[in-house]
C-alpha cells in the first residue's frame, strides 16, 4: 500500500512506470493481433476486374453503377437457399432503385423487407473492414447498427410507413456502398475515348480509392512517358488525341495547341492529307499528319541509339526519302511531306522543332496533367499479385519454345520488377520537377510498343504502313506466343510457380464472344478481361467478378443496350460465363495474403509472450 504526506497508506499502489509501458505495449499488440485472426478468418473480398476503359468514362460509369451483377449474388449468397430466385430480384430492385415497391405476388412487408435488408448488409460488414460512418448516412445509422447486432429497436420502424419506408432507403444505400470490396483495373484508360480524365477522377474519388488496385496498360505508359518529357511520345499521345478529334480533353487540360494548330494547318491543308487518316475535322487531319511525321522523326533517332531495343523494323524513313526521291511512289497512298530532308530525312525542320519545344514545355509542367498521372505514378503497378491471382495488363513476354523472353538481361519477374522501378523513379522525377535520365526516357518508348514490352505483346506497331502503304498484308501486327503459350500446361506451371499464384487474369487483347471465344482457358487458369470498351473494338468487352462462393465472367452490355435500359429505369442485361464455384466461401487465410498475415500473427505473438515473461 503507498502512503500519502499524512503517512496513511493508500489503495493507489502506483506501478513502476516500466510496467505501465510494458501493459500498454500488450495492448497494442493484442489489438493487432485481433485484427490480424479477425481478417484471417474473412471471406475473401468481392473483387471486380476491369480493363482497357479507354476513355470511355461515361458508359464505365454506367456500367458501374450498376455494379457488374454483384448486387444479385451478393443477395444470393447472403439470404437463405429457401428464398426463391423472384424474391432475390425482388429485393435487387428494391436495392438498385433505393426505396420500398409493392409487389403482390411476392408478399412481403416493409417489416420483412428491412430484415432481409439488414441480413444482407451483415453478410457484407461481417467479412470486411470498413468504418460504419462511412458507409451509412447519419439519420438512421444508430438505428441500423442496433438491427446489425441483434438489438431491440422502436416500434415505429416497423408500425410506421413513412419511417419503414426511409429506413428501407438508408439500408439500400449502405448496401450499394459495400458491393465492391476491391476493384483491380488493368489499365488502359486513356486514348480513343473522350474523358480518360473522368475515369481517373472518379476512380481516385473518396468512394474507390481505398479499394482500387491499379495496374498499368501500354496507352498510359504512352502517357506517362510523354509527362516524363520523351518527345516522340508526346508527338504520339497527342496524335492519337487528333485522331479522334478530342479538342475538348485537351481544352479540359488548359493545353494551348495554337503553335501546333497554325503550323499544322499551313504545312498539312487538309486536301493535302490522303493517308488513311481518321480525324473527322480539318484541323484534327492536318495536326494527325503534322504530329505523325514529327513522331517518326523522333522515334527512329531513338531506335538508332538504342541497338539493343532491335526496333530497326520501324525505320522507314530512308526508304520513304528514296521513293520520293526516285519518284517511285506506287506503294504510297500519300506523297506530300514538304518537311522530309532527302539527305536527312530523321531531321526536324525550324517550325517542327518550334512545335515539340512548346508541347515539351506543356507536357512537363501541365498541373491538371500532373493530378491525373500523379494518380497513376503514384498507385500504379506494373503487376499486382492478390488472393493467390497474378494481375497484368498484356502478359509475361515469353518465347515460341514457351520460356520466359529476356529483355536487358532481365525476363520473368525480375525483367517487371526492374520496369517497376524505373517507373517510379521517372515517377517521383516528374513529381518533384526533377531531370530524368535519358535511358529511362526512352524506356517508355520501348514499354509502349516494343516486341518485348509486356504491356504491348506484339512483332512491332505498324502506325507507319497503316498510315502510309497500300499494300494492307504490310499493316499486320502479329500477336507473339503469350495466347499460346498459355495453352501449354507445362508453360502455365512455370508461370504460376514463377509468381507464386494460382490464375492470371489479363486485359489488352479483346475476343468477340459472338464468335464463340471464351474469356477464360478451360482449366480456368488464364483469363481475359479486356473491357472491349473502345468503338474501335467489338465496343463489347468483359469484366470478371470474385466472391467468396464464384468466379464469373461477365459480358458487358454495349452503349446501346444502356441507354435502353436507362430509359427503362432497369439495369443493362449481362451475360455470364461462370468459371469456378466454392463449395465453401473461400477465406483470406487460405490465400497469399493469408500466408503474410499468419507470419504477423506469429510474430505478434513472440512479442506478447517476451512482454509477459518480462511482466512475471
Amino acid at each position: 500500500m503507498a502512503q500519502n504526506r499524512s503517512g496513511r497508506t493508500t489503495g493507489t499502489d502506483k506501478k513502476p512506470p516500466s510496467t505501465l509501458v510494458r501493459a500498454r505495449g500488450i495492448d497494442e499488440l493484442a489489438q493487432r493481433l485481433l485484427q490480424v485472426e479477425t481478417e484471417l478468418n474473412s471471406n475473401i473480398p468481392t473483387t471486380l476486374w476491369i480493363s482497357d476503359l479507354h476513355g470511355e468514362g461515361d458508359r464505365f460509369k454506367s456500367i458501374l453503377r450498376g455494379r457488374f451483377g454483384v448486387l444479385y449474388q451478393t443477395c444470393r449468397e447472403a439470404l437463405p437457399n429457401t428464398f426463391t430466385a423472384d424474391k432475390v430480384q425482388y429485393l435487387v430492385k428494391i436495392i438498385r432503385q433505393q426505396h420500398y415497391i409493392t409487389d403482390i405476388s411476392i408478399r412481403m412487408g416493409t417489416q420483412d423487407v428491412i430484415l432481409c435488408l439488414v441480413q444482407i448488409l451483415k453478410y457484407k460488414l461481417t467479412n470486411a473492414r470498413y468504418d460504419i460512418d462511412e458507409i451509412l448516412m447519419p439519420e438512421f445509422r444508430d438505428t441500423i447498427s442496433r438491427l446489425l447486432s441483434g438489438l431491440g429497436v422502436p416500434n415505429p420502424i416497423f408500425e410506421e410507413e413513412i419511417i419503414s419506408s426511409r429506413l428501407i432507403t438508408h439500408l439500400c444505400h449502405g448496401i450499394r456502398n459495400v458491393l465492391l470490396d476491391r476493384i483491380q483495373v488493368l489499365g488502359d484508360v486513356f486514348d480513343r475515348g473522350p474523358q480518360p480524365d473522368k475515369i481517373i477522377r472518379f476512380l481516385s474519388s473518396s468512394p474507390y480509392r481505398r479499394i482500387v488496385d491499379y495496374v498499368f496498360g501500354n496507352h498510359d505508359i504512352l502517357w506517362m512517358g510523354a509527362a516524363s518529357g520523351n518527345r516522340s511520345l508526346i508527338a504520339e499521345a497527342l496524335r492519337i488525341t487528333f485522331r479522334y478529334d478530342h479538342f475538348e480533353f485537351l481544352e479540359r487540360l488548359d493545353f494551348d495547341i495554337s503553335v501546333l494548330e497554325s503550323f499544322a494547318t499551313a504545312t498539312y491543308p487538309a486536301e493535302r492529307v490522303t493517308g488513311n487518316f481518321k480525324a473527322r475535322t480539318e484541323k484534327g487531319r492536318s495536326m494527325e499528319k503534322a504530329l505523325a511525321v514529327i513522331q517518326f522523326k523522333l522515334e527512329e533517332k531513338t531506335i538508332n541509339e538504342y541497338a539493343d531495343y532491335q526496333m530497326n523494323s520501324r525505320l522507314w524513313l530512308d526508304k520513304l526519302a528514296q521513293m520520293l526521291k526516285n519518284n517511285q511512289t506506287e506503294g504510297l497512298n500519300d506523297t506530300y511531306f514538304p518537311t522530309i530532308d532527302f539527305a536527312d530525312p530523321r531531321e526536324l525542320s525550324k517550325e517542327e522543332r518550334e512545335v515539340i519545344d512548346d508541347l515539351v514545355s506543356q507536357f512537363i509542367t501541365n498541373r491538371k496533367l500532373k493530378r491525373l498521372l500523379g494518380y497513376l505514378f503514384s498507385t500504379g503497378k506494373t503487376y499486382s499479385i492478390y488472393n493467390d491471382i497474378l494481375n497484368i495488363h498484356a502478359l509475361v513476354p515469353s518465347t515460341s519454345e514457351g520460356e520466359f523472353d529476356e529483355f536487358l538481361g532481365r525476363s520473368g519477374k525480375h525483367l517487371l520488377n526492374f520496369i517497376q522501378t524505373t517507373i517510379e523513379r521517372v515517377g517521383n522525377n516528374y513529381l518533384e520537377g526533377k531531370p530524368q535520365d535519358p535511358r529511362d526516357q526512352a524506356l517508355f518508348f520501348y514499354l509502349w510498343c516494343g516486341p518485348k514490352s509486356p504491356f504491348f505483346g506484339k512483332h512491332a506497331m505498324k502506325t507507319f504502313e497503316r498510315y502510309f502503304l497500300v499494300d494492307k498484308a504490310t499493316h499486320v501486327e502479329r500477336s507473339l506466343y503469350w495466347l499460346q503459350n498459355l495453352e501449354k500446361p507445362q508453360f502455365k506451371a512455370t508461370l504460376l510457380n514463377e509468381f507464386g499464384v494460382q490464375r492470371v487474369v489479363y486485359g489488352h487483347t479483346p475476343i468477340d464472344y459472338l464468335k464463340g471465344k471464351h474469356m477464360a482457358s478451360d482449366d480456368g487458369v488464364a483469363i481475359n478481361v479486356d473491357g472491349g470498351f473502345a468503338a474501335a473494338y467489338y465496343n463489347r468487352g468483359h469484366s470478371l467478378v470474385q466472391t467468396p462462393y464464384q468466379l464469373y465472367g461477365i459480358i458487358l452490355p454495349t452503349p446501346d443496350e444502356i441507354k435502353e435500359a436507362e430509359q427503362k429505369l432497369e439495369s443493362a442485361p449481362l451475360d455470364i460465363e461462370l468459371i469456378d464455384e466454392f463449395l465453401h466461401p473461400k477465406k483470406v487465410k487460405d490465400s497469399q495474403e493469408g500466408k503474410k498475415l499468419k507470419a504477423e500473427r506469429d510474430q505478434l505473438m513472440k512479442k506478447i509472450t517476451k512482454f509477459e515473461a518480462e511482466m512475471a
